[in-house]
């Protein structure tokens, strides 16, 4: 690639680490490119896609280091971590050989915890700015972000997603580039501000497009408005990971001023604290059984179909295991089921061994021992004779084997790979057509954007598992307290951390 004008250094580590679950995530969860590998592998949506399009535009020289990305799950394996760090880090200083490097933009995710290190993203960035101290280190996060001290200090500025779901990604690694080009073309100075805000809240109670969500997300782009403002971010937390940096924060980007980042970074943490009661759920929201009542019921009024239901204590999207089977136990066991014209279709369940059980049986009944593999605390193993009715090899991104098991009224789509039930595509692989069955449940919160075009209606149900909704049976030992909703006395002190 010609060099023009300025080098730029890119990176992108993305993974939200549920530390309730107690999968370890490794090597074959995790997508990885190095060098010009990553320009082949741009994906639309995608904050590093973004960061890199709008740099390239400017005619500068984008310098690829490693690309990390892997579905939720349990904390990362700590050599795997070191492994992406230490990649990161060699290109890094093969390219300072080359030449000087004139500022770094990051794709990071901001919720990665590792084993027997904690945060991942303070320790890479801690590693880059002792090898770049002079230069500006900017980088977009995940509106799920749990803001540290070491971050903040370590990073020049921070740009957050501002649509959940996650529509901006993309729109948000641009803006992240845009404050890199204003820094080294305009002689601006960013300096940020962090106002911690003590609650924990969960995607299904935040999707912008809601209130209060969308007033407040309204007024960060108020915000950014304003002369001088050059980013303004909700950053929401991951409330499925026991530590100590729990909460929310207003995060605020300023050109030189920090006088204004601190009064604005406060004005918007009142803003967001001042709502904490208002967030609900906005999806039609029930007990395990309620939940199974209200779709059993919808199918028998005639409603329009199919009724999709979340499985949302064990949602892979949200770092749950994946595999837990209460809930798909009490509809196999519901009378109810049989009765419906086509089975239920349920996705599903995360059982490597499983899946190759199936393989070569398409067709057959097979005995089958299924669920349970990691999570040992909210549900057990299955055990159950059915005919398998399709399997698929190397599906989607993350290449999982599929198989679709049936028994007890029920079509179970089981997986080979940790991944998210988020787009009924990898039903139509398997042979089911989702407009075909009369209850679809999804091992999700709130729905996709694919599956809503999908749903008649959507239901969630407040199920086990190490993404519960319900964050007071969690058990948590870490936490500072009080911290809203788990302490209803919990004030807020409104200060910069």
């Amino acid at each position: 690639m010609e060099i023009m004008g300025k080098r730029i250094l890119t990176a992108a580590m993305h993974h939200e680490s549920n530390t309730f679950n107690p999968i370890i995530t490794d090597d074959e969860d995790f997508s990885i490119a190095e060098g010009d590998e990553i320009f082949q592998r741009l994906r639309a949506n995608d904050s590093l896609s973004g960061i890199i399009y709008t740099l390239l535009g400017m005619g500068w020289e984008v310098v690829p280091t490693v690309s990390a990305r892997a579905v939720p799950n349990g904390v990362v394996r700590r050599g795997l971590y070191e492994d992406i760090k230490a990649g990161i880090v060699s290109r890094a200083k093969e390219a300072l050989r080359e030449g000087p490097i004139d500022a770094l933009t990051l794709s990071l995710h901001g919720s990665m915890r590792v084993e027997g290190i904690g945060e991942a993203e303070g320790d890479l960035l801690e590693s880059l700015r002792n090898l770049f101290p002079e230069v500006p280190i900017i980088a977009s996060l995940d509106m799920h972000t749990t803001m540290s001290r070491r971050m903040h200090q370590l990073c020049d500025a921070f740009v957050g997603y501002k649509c959940a779901p996650h529509t901006d990604c993309s729109e948000t690694g641009a803006h992240a580039a845009r404050i890199t080009i204003a820094a080294l073309t305009e002689g601006a100075r960013p300096v940020s501000s962090w106002c911690p805000i003590p609650v924990l809240l969960s995607g299904e109670k935040s999707e912008t497009g809601t209130e209060p969500m969308k007033s407040l997300i309204g007024a960060l782009r108020e915000c950014e408005r304003r002369p001088g403002i050059m980013a303004a971010s909700y950053l929401m937390g991951f409330p499925w990971a026991d530590h100590d940096m729990h909460g929310a924060a207003a995060y605020v980007v300023c050109d030189g001023d920090r006088a204004l980042a601190d009064s604005e970074a406060l004005r918007l943490g009142r803003m967001f604290w001042e709502h904490r009661r208002d967030f609900q759920f906005h999806t039609e929201t029930y007990p395990p059984h309620e939940a199974l009542d209200a779709a059993f019921r919808a199918v028998k009024e005639g409603g329009r179909l199919p009724v999709y239901v979340s499985d949302s204590g064990d949602n892979p999207t949200a770092g749950s295991s994946g595999d837990c089977t209460a809930f798909l136990e009490s509809i196999m066991k519901d009378g109810r089921t049989g009765e419906l014209s086509a089975p239920v279709l349920y996705s599903g369940i995360y059982d490597p061994a499983a899946v190759a059980a199936c393989g070569g049986h398409v067709g057959r009944n097979v005995n089958l021992r299924f669920g349970a593999a990691f999570d040992g605390v909210t549900s057990r193993p299955l055990e159950r004779r059915g005919i398998v009715k399709a399997f698929v090899s190397s599906w989607g991104d993350y290449r999982s084997d599929m198989a679709l098991f049936s028994c007890d009224g029920v079509d179970v789509v089981l997986t080979s790979k940790h991944i998210g039930h988020i787009d009924p595509e990898m039903f139509r692989a398997l042979g089911a057509e989702p407009e075909q069955r009369q209850i679809i449940v999804c091992k999700l919160g709130y729905l996709t954007a694919p599956h809503r075009q999908t749903a008649g209606r959507s239901i969630m149900a407040l199920t086990e598992g190490s993404s519960a909704a319900r964050f007071e049976t969690l058990p948590y030992r870490r936490i500072n307290r009080p911290i809203y909703p788990l302490d209803d006395d919990t004030e807020f002190s409104g200060g910069q951390a």
